[in-house]
């Protein structure tokens, strides 16, 4: 771990038992996750400068200790007990600002080898474990430091030629108004068989409802707006409408079709 080693070595002369050592582990991810360490004790001290080095008496009691740190950009303010009970170090945090408080317990002999306190390179064990513990049981309770919150509403201010009224769930248009209508393709395309009812944005024509307007078959001659002679009065579909006869287009049929005659025997009640 970089830095915790020249740390370990201004400290050395101080660290007496293996709640020392400990103490240097933790301080030392306290200040990788963007803290200061401002002193030691409840209340602050006279000329307290932010530092990565631990303050003077800070092991003066190997029972009880009591640090308070601020974070790099001074948005917050923590204090740091570290209560020994029996082999185990109980961390309560509480950040001053926000008076929300965060606690870990560790067990002493899972990090510290106690007699090598000598040789920075044989004292820590299972450092990575105990860098998540910190992480996860302290810094992410209490939240990270506030340069870092401050990094994610900058994203909303990248478009700022983006209207008050944008809505991103609006559907635009399907057809700019002003623009004409797409032409009818040739009805006798075999590729047009069924081609509006392919394109979602209906733009083609084909579909499966035919109209006999545009059928391209042959056609008698007649306009539905002027009227049909004993089915609709003139003026009865508007011009330009899509009008779908409701009955044969032309004269009346001259000849019997055999669909108008009943059939043999439909009146005999025994068939």
């Amino acid at each position: 771990m970089a830095g915790l080693e020249p740390l370990y070595a201004w400290a050395r002369a101080a660290i007496s038992r293996p709640q020392d050592a400990l103490i240097c582990g933790v301080h030392w991810e306290l200040v990788r996750h963007g803290y200061r360490c401002l002193g030691a004790g409840d209340q602050p001290g006279p000329d307290e400068r932010k530092s990565e080095l631990l303050p003077a008496g800070w092991e003066a009691n190997k029972e009880v200790y009591t640090l308070r740190y601020k974070s790099t950009d001074d948005a917050r303010e923590l204090l740091l007990k570290a209560i020994m009970v029996e082999d185990s170090m109980i961390l309560n945090v509480m950040d001053r600002s926000s008076q929300k408080v965060a606690d870990v317990t560790l067990a002493v002999a899972d990090y510290i080898n106690p007699e090598h306190l000598d040789d920075f390179h044989k004292v820590y064990k299972n450092m990575e474990e105990l860098r998540t513990r910190i992480a996860s049981g302290i810094i992410a309770p209490l939240g990270p430091p506030a340069e870092k919150a401050k990094k994610e509403p900058e994203a909303e201010k990248k478009d700022p030629d983006l209207h008050q009224d944008y809505d991103p769930l609006r559907v635009s248009p399907r057809q700019p108004a002003g623009t004409r209508a797409p032409s009818w393709p040739s009805p006798l395309s075999p590729f047009a068989v069924g081609g509006e009812d392919l394109d979602p944005f209906g733009g083609r024509s084909g579909g499966m409802i035919v109209d006999p307007l545009r059928s391209g078959f042959p056609q008698p001659g007649i306009d539905p707006s002027s009227g049909i002679p004993g089915r609709l009065p003139p003026g009865a579909v508007p011009p330009g409408a899509r009008f779908d006869p409701f009955g044969p287009l032309g004269a009346g049929r001259s000849r019997p079709d055999p669909d108008h005659l009943p059939p043999p025997g439909y009146d005999d009640m025994f068939m």
